[in-house]
């Protein structure tokens, strides 16, 4: 795995959102370094799934500052964050099952051979020769680029899903579950996606509430419980019960219920 930069990709200082009277994150501090994997994990409702829309630029924080590299953004929008070089690949993946793998990996980015007045006229092998450049960069089996992604497996659609997130992101990555949907050897084909993403240099986020996958992937943990972070540390710093004591509010060493104890 890549080694860490000095230099965070993405800082947060001090994130607050509220959503009326709700308050969703209350102070939330964090950085993502180059080719660091952070697990972000914690109960529904604790606030994840809003930290990952302000980095993505979806939501505004009412409070705090966000730096990108060693540039503070004073309001973070979707198409500034993917200037930036951040994507997210959400649990549904978004993508377009009629359509074929180069075309899902190269959606709005499709090279162009020329245009005539107001007409572009496509580039498909050229489509298909960057599809697959990713694709090989990735690790990833793919024999037939031409084949409905409808048609592929779980951990195949996954694949394309990343490959396409990593023709913009050269920062950071964000993935939303990743595994949830999988079999046992697709999951681990996604682990080692996720690996060879963070060689690269990218920076990635893991939203996870599978412990396995946690420890099989991140570099560091960030717990958050009721929006404030409760653990932030190294994964060779902690373990399994102390995460389930931070998501859950339990003090270290009491026995968690068998849902969390189980994921």
């Amino acid at each position: 795995m890549a080694v860490k930069s000095n230099q965070p990709v993405v800082c947060c200082v001090g994130i607050t959102k509220y959503f009326g009277g709700v308050r969703a994150l209350n102070k939330i501090s964090l950085d993502v370094h180059p080719g660091e994997v952070l697990a972000l994990v914690g109960e529904n409702g604790a606030g994840k799934s809003t930290l990952v829309k302000i980095l993505s630029g979806i939501e505004q924080p009412d409070e705090g500052s966000i730096w990108l590299g060693e540039m503070e953004v004073k309001r973070l929008s979707p198409h500034r964050a993917r200037a930036f070089g951040i994507e997210t690949v959400y649990q549904h993946l978004s993508l377009c099952d009629n359509l074929d793998a180069a075309a899902n990996v190269m959606l709005g980015q499709e090279p162009v051979r020329f245009k005539l007045g107001p007409f572009k006229f496509l580039d498909m092998g050229g489509s298909f020769a960057m599809t697959r450049e990713r694709i090989n960069d990735l690790g990833v089996h793919l024999p037939d680029l031409a084949v409905p992604v409808r048609r592929l497996s779980g951990g195949q659609r996954q694949a394309v899903a990343l490959a396409r997130a990593t023709v913009r992101a050269h920062r950071l990555v964000m993935l939303d579950e990743p595994t949830a949907a999988l079999g046992v050897t697709q999951t681990q084909a996604t682990r080692d996606l996720i690996r060879r993403v963070a060689a690269h240099g990218v920076g990635v986020i893991v939203i996870s509430h599978n412990l396995d996958d946690v420890f099989a992937v991140a570099n560091r943990v960030v717990v958050l419980r009721l929006g404030q972070i409760t653990l932030d540390t190294s994964l060779c710093s902690t373990n399994r019960g102390q995460i389930v004591a931070c998501m859950t509010g339990m003090s270290f060493g009491q026995t968690p219920s068998a849902d969390l104890s189980a994921s």
